[in-house]
């Protein structure tokens, strides 16, 4: 068995949460709250107190090593349950009991997070701003808005890496400038080319690459961005309440995707730097890091899903700023409507100038 921590509240005895609108940790069944801190220092000062240590001898069968790999068991400190988690699961709830329990081990040693960004919305907050992200879409089926249902909702704390470091930049652009003019007879278009050069230095902090491939990258790009000027040094205490996994995508492999979106910044900070021009291409670039560093951190973030005529939609919510992303169904009537309203006006608009050009 491995190790679990649950919060507990010192005046009852329930199992106590991370509370986003209070920004504390609140018991749900005495109410009362306490500091995050203060949880911390109560939980360093329990550690030291002995625990009971009870054995029991199996009298089934035993697991084999191909049906355990990848899976972890762990016993629940409130009602006795087992657990069975994935090796990546940081946080979860048990399935008899429904506290909230931290693997501990997932984030020991190396494996332990540098910052933390806490939730600052609820769930609540989550489904109310699903209801409004569905209502502000005017091309999905009126049907799926009346009949959608959540079918699952949670907040997770989504592992990330986190790259600082400066971009030492060249980049080559291939650019063109157009001259037109004309006499009684013909229009002419002159085209100059020209080879830009630029270089700069820029530097970037914080860059973000999802580390749990259980997450899909797009969907975590589109909640960006997070403020990690509000997080905090790691704590097992902002997790209470909410599901978390450890990385599965380690830093090396993370590498090419932070050196991609470096590359992508830097690169079009130069193209911004090539004007005067009707047309700029990007033709080759070059760019180097200095000073490089990375950073372990958690970022929360709440995922829905929902189904319609069977097939799943999945929605993320950022759980620090509110901003809300995700796929929805097309209502194709409506599209196709509205595709017409637009085409019959600026046809009529193309015959317009043909008819006025024939005749002027």
């Amino acid at each position: 068995m491995s190790a679990l921590l649950e919060q507990k509240c010192p005046c009852c005895g329930g199992a106590i949460e991370f509370n986003a609108g209070t920004q504390n940790m609140k018991c749900p069944y005495c109410d009362a709250e306490f500091d995050v801190a203060a949880m911390e220092q109560a939980a360093g000062a329990s550690a030291n107190i002995g625990q009971d240590n009870f054995e029991w001898n199996s009298q089934g069968a035993q697991w084999q090593a191909d049906e355990i790999n990848g899976m972890s068991v762990y016993t629940c400190k409130s009602c006795g349950g087992e657990i069975v988690a994935d090796a990546t699961t940081g946080a979860t709830t048990c399935p008899y009991c429904d506290n909230t329990v931290v693997m501990t081990g997932q984030f020991a040693g190396g494996l332990k997070p540098d910052l933390i960004i806490h939730f600052k919305y609820d769930k609540k907050a989550a489904k109310e701003a699903l209801n409004k992200y569905v209502a502000s879409k005017k091309m999905v089926p009126k049907i799926f808005k009346d009949q959608n249902h959540i079918d699952e909702i949670k907040g997770v704390y989504v592992p990330h890496w986190l790259f600082t470091g400066t971009a030492v930049a060249d980049a080559q652009f291939k650019a063109e400038k157009n001259r037109r003019w004309s006499d009684s007879n013909y229009n002419y278009t002159e085209t100059s080319y020209f080879d830009c050069y630029r270089s700069g230095n820029m530097d970037f902090a914080n860059i973000p690459v999802d580390g749990s491939s259980k997450m899909d990258d797009t969907l975590m790009e589109s909640i960006e961005p997070f403020h990690i000027n509000e997080a905090k040094p790691f704590s097992t205490a902002y997790m209470a309440g909410f599901l978390a996994d450890k990385y599965d995508v380690d830093l090396d492999a993370c590498v090419p995707r932070a050196n991609e979106r470096v590359k992508n910044s830097v690169v079009s900070a130069l193209h911004d730097k090539v004007f005067g021009y009707d047309v700029v291409m990007p033709e080759c670039s070059q760019v180097n890091i200095a000073n490089g560093s990375y950073a372990y951190a958690l970022y929360p973030v709440w995922i829905l899903n929902t189904t319609w005529n069977g097939k799943k939609y999945t929605f993320a919510m950022n759980g620090q700023t509110g901003k809300f992303v995700g796929d929805l169904p097309l209502d194709k009537s409506a599209f196709w409507k509205k595709v017409a309203g637009l085409t019959v006006p600026l046809t009529a608009a193309a015959y317009f100038v043909l008819w006025a050009l024939q005749n002027f």
